[in-house]
């Protein structure tokens, strides 16, 4: 029985390591290469895998670790900075094509209305993890064009919430505002705020205590039972394993520990999730769109074409110039994963029939497949509005959310320091180390300082490396400096890195493995010692910074002679 399960799974990520890079290679992203790869696996293509109810359940658990990490990643804090956008635009958004899709749907073809409830504002929703990857690839993020689409998503990310909880409710057998429902709502309610209160009360103690055991096995088996457990307790209380994992992303999405929590459940996260869109792949029946290709394409123009109609006027009413709103509108325009995932949902429990689930699946994956090119569409109109005159635009630049522009590795006594000096220069900083004692009295202090090993590259793009001007790395120990530095100098070639030493060929090493910058902290404590005696025996202070100037210039200058000798 294990050889056979074995088999499977030799021969779903054989499907996914070659299709998934095909996929992103020709510009149309890897959520469509996973569910192609399930395609051409499952029973729908050569067959070679046909127990697609028993790798969905626990391809349900790549659904429940994404819902926890957009938890943590949505932060009150956030949210707040881009209100605007992310409660005004987004929510009329979602509102709106919710009930135009919704109302299509129950009125035109013939669809139930328990079903038409869900459909409207499942399709209203886009992809958030291919749009943000196409966002990134055209280095147009930070635009208004990405700042807006950005702020959109975000609300589309919480709109899965009430989404979630709207499915055990619509599959009720009586839908009624009487006393089923009043029970549902109570007992929901009610583990809820148990979870809350759990949470908030017990998850920081716990990962205290986890964090000073130095154990990082024990750390990453701490974050996934944090999951499991709020997952399996909103599961009881009737409402989705899903929702109950996004509970406990946000209870700890301004937690010290959330970084390194986001790190150790990013891997299982990624592959999981690949999994499920796989399983949804498998689920496919391609049979649908031979015999009926012409309606299935009809369904999809008319999907995009109601996203556009319903978002263009909604970009211009807060601001945002033409090109720029029908760029917003053309790159949300196709359906999202988070569809995927509420339709199979309500499939399970019965609110959606055989057929019309995989008409669903049809229409959102056809419209991923396209929307590469109303991305690139969409890049033209931004390219062309740059050389325009700017005008003032309410809300976009306002809501913008500011991110850090130096990442501190290491918060011990150089670390310290060097925040010190950043905070009196009002530079904004975020901070990392790995002793949680070390965390806990700073933040006490009011430090931007969180728990994390910093020699996970996840941990620092969960800091927001990626989004850093400048890294510096304040290690004690030279070993893990040394990997810290190689590690991060392959992920970002083009990022200022700079490192403190602690010797002559301590600092050459560190500099031949990509640090643009190397300190010994010997060298500066040598120097001034030497500066306060000369000082004390009479030499003049003008002579006395000529000298030591010169000697720090000579003392830099031999690890660059070094370095650039070692790489001709």
């Amino acid at each position: 029985m294990i050889s056979v399960y074995l088999a499977d799974i030799i021969l779903l990520l054989a499907a996914a390591v070659v299709l998934v890079p095909l996929f992103q290679a020709i510009g149309l992203g890897a959520v469509p290469g996973f569910l192609v790869a399930g395609v051409i696996v499952g029973p729908a293509g050569l067959g070679l895998i046909d127990n697609v109810s028993e790798i969905g359940h626990l391809a349900e658990i790549g659904v429940v670790l994404l819902l926890f990490v957009i938890g943590i990643e949505l932060k009150p804090s956030r949210l707040w900075l881009m209100r605007r956008l992310v409660f005004g635009l987004g929510t009329l958004q979602v509102l709106v094509t919710a009930l135009l899709i919704g109302s299509a749907g129950y009125l035109l073809l013939d669809i139930s209305l328990r079903a038409a409830v869900l459909i409207g504002p499942a399709l209203a929703l886009s992809s958030t993890a291919f749009v943000l990857q196409l966002l990134t690839e055209q280095k147009l993020l930070t635009s208004q064009y990405g700042r807006t689409s950005f702020a959109i998503l975000l609300l589309q990310d919480l709109a899965v919430v009430p989404l979630l909880a709207l499915i055990p409710l619509l599959a009720l057998p009586e839908l009624s505002l009487g006393a089923d429902i009043g029970l549902a709502l109570g007992q929901s309610v009610l583990i809820l705020l148990l979870v809350v209160v759990v949470g908030r009360y017990f998850l920081h103690p716990i990962l205290y205590r986890v964090a000073l055991s130095g154990n990082p096995e024990l750390f990453t088996a701490s974050a996934v039972l944090i999951v499991l457990a709020s997952s399996l307790a909103t599961e009881h209380a009737g409402l989705s394993m899903a929702m109950g994992a996004f509970l406990a992303g946000l209870l700890i999405s301004d937690s010290l520990y959330r970084h390194q929590v986001m790190a150790e459940i990013q891997p299982f996260r990624g592959l999981l999730l690949g999994l499920f869109f796989m399983s949804m792949g498998m689920s496919l029946n391609l049979g649908l769109l031979i015999e009926k290709p012409l309606s299935s394409l009809l369904l999809v123009s008319l999907l995009i074409v109601i996203k556009l109609v319903v978002l263009f006027p909604m970009t211009a009413l807060f601001g945002l110039r033409s090109r720029s709103g029908l760029a917003v509108s053309l790159v949300l325009a196709q359906g999202g994963e988070f569809a995927l995932v509420l339709f199979s949902l309500a499939h399970q429990s019965a609110l959606l029939d055989q057929g019309l689930f995989q008409q669903l699946l049809l229409v959102v994956l056809l419209s991923m497949i396209v929307t590469p090119m109303l991305a690139q569409a969409a890049q033209r109109l931004v390219r062309k509005q740059e050389s325009e005159p700017a005008k003032t635009s309410r809300g976009a630049v306002a809501d913008s959310p500011v991110e850090a522009p130096i990442v501190l590795a290491g918060f011990g006594r150089v670390g310290h320091r060097i925040g010190d000096i950043l905070r009196l220069i009002d530079k904004p900083y975020v901070a990392l180390d790995c002793d949680a004692r070390v965390v806990e009295a700073q933040r006490a202090r009011g430090y931007p300082v969180f728990f994390g090993d910093v020699r996970k590259p996840d941990v620092l793009r969960a800091a927001g490396a990626s989004n850093a001007q400048t890294i510096i790395v304040t290690l004690n120990d030279p070993h893990t400096t040394e990997n810290v530095i190689a590690s991060l100098r392959q992920i970002y070639p083009e990022k200022k890195i700079y490192a403190r030493g602690h010797s002559l060929q301590e600092c050459r090493k560190l500099q031949r493995l990509g640090a643009a910058g190397v300190v010994s902290e010997n060298m500066e404590a040598s120097m001034e010692l030497a500066r306060m005696a000369l000082l004390q025996i009479g030499m003049e202070g003008k002579e006395l910074d000529r000298i030591v100037n010169e000697f720090r210039s000579n003392y830099h200058a031999q690890i660059a002679a070094v370095d650039g000798a070692e790489r001709e």
